[in-house]
């Protein structure tokens, strides 16, 4: 065969489809069919086919499929980097064309952490409804990991979260420094003080969001700062406001974001708060955007319009 011919014959060969790389991805990320399917919003039948389709078109096994679960074939450990790393192309691609056309418009996907989200969010809703009336903002509210592996993804644009983040690969936009608040039950020695020191965590039933919450290791940090040196945490809660009511129930103390002070406590009247002496513990806020995004310009004009609306709450705005 001649090597016009050869080149020829390896035009021809078939190119799997985005849909079927998309498929396979999302089950590597599961290793569920139905799992995977919802992540995608793909019948479960539909996403199956589409893996079938392209093992044929690879001409490799790339799933051990069990009664009971979904395991990746060595070949497929291999294939599904390339996949996620074909996906991600595509989704910049995509980003650079909405870019070009024009700012503010087309779907800008948020991701926002939980710690954040519920007290943030009606000033970054109101900012984009006022300002961007095009743009069409979904929000993802997840944990600081599975957010930034979303970012690296392609699977979000922006993040609204705790500063610093790990990592490489990404730029972060400060908004605002906050102080963390200690809350008490009624009644608390502690209840209602301002001027507090740090040390004053050292002998504290200290309560903690579960594993995963980046506002659970900042509380750590600010223990071991103080000098308390946490044994094993008996009892922890998926969210704030559960937090808060076990607090409220005498079980403990525990430390808020300055932003949520207002929502939270107005839950229970068996709530006081007590406030740090300068320099307070705090954390920092902003937002984090892949480094060479092609929306850089965009997404830095939105940082400055959060920080204008920010303005009024118990913040310091980040330049």
């Amino acid at each position: 065969m001649s090597t016009g011919a050869a080149l020829t014959a390896g035009n021809r060969r078939r190119q799997p489809s985005l849909a079927q790389l998309r498929a396979f991805a999302a089950v590597a990320d599961h290793l569920h069919f139905r799992d995977a399917a919802a992540a995608i919003g793909m019948s479960q039948p539909a996403l199956s086919g589409a893996v079938s389709a392209l093992e044929e078109v690879l001409g490799v096994t790339l799933l051990e499929r069990t009664t009971r679960k979904v395991l990746l074939s060595p070949a497929g450990e291999r294939l599904a980097v390339r996949a996620r790393e074909v996906l991600s192309g595509v989704s910049a691609l995509l980003e650079e064309a909405d870019a070009v056309r024009a700012p503010f418009t087309g779907p800008l996907r948020l991701g926002v952490i939980p710690t954040v989200a519920p007290y943030l969010l009606p000033a970054v809703l109101r900012l984009a409804a006022e300002r961007y009336p095009d743009l069409d903002l979904q929000v993802h509210e997840e944990q600081t990991s599975s957010l930034l592996d979303g970012l690296g993804a392609g699977r979000l644009d922006l993040l609204l979260l705790a500063l610093p983040v790990p990592g490489q690969g990404h730029v972060e936009l400060p908004l605002f420094d906050e102080d963390f608040v200690l809350v008490t039950p009624r009644g608390h020695w502690l209840g209602g003080r301002e001027g507090l020191p740090r040390e004053a965590l050292r002998e504290l039933p200290l309560l903690l969001l579960d594993e995963g919450h980046c506002l659970r290791d900042q509380a750590l940090d600010v223990c071991r700062e103080a000098g308390q040196d946490r044994g094993p945490v008996t009892t922890t809660a998926a969210g704030l406001s559960t937090l808060v009511q076990l607090v409220a129930g005498g079980l403990g103390v525990t430390l808020l974001p300055h932003t949520a002070v207002q929502v939270e406590t107005a839950r229970s009247e068996r709530l006081l708060t007590g406030y740090f002496a300068d320099p307070a513990p705090g954390r920092r806020v902003g937002l984090v955007m892949r480094a060479g995004s092609a929306r850089t310009e965009e997404f830095a004009a939105l940082a400055e319009g959060l920080r204008e609306a920010l303005s009024a709450q118990p913040v310091r705005i980040v330049r």
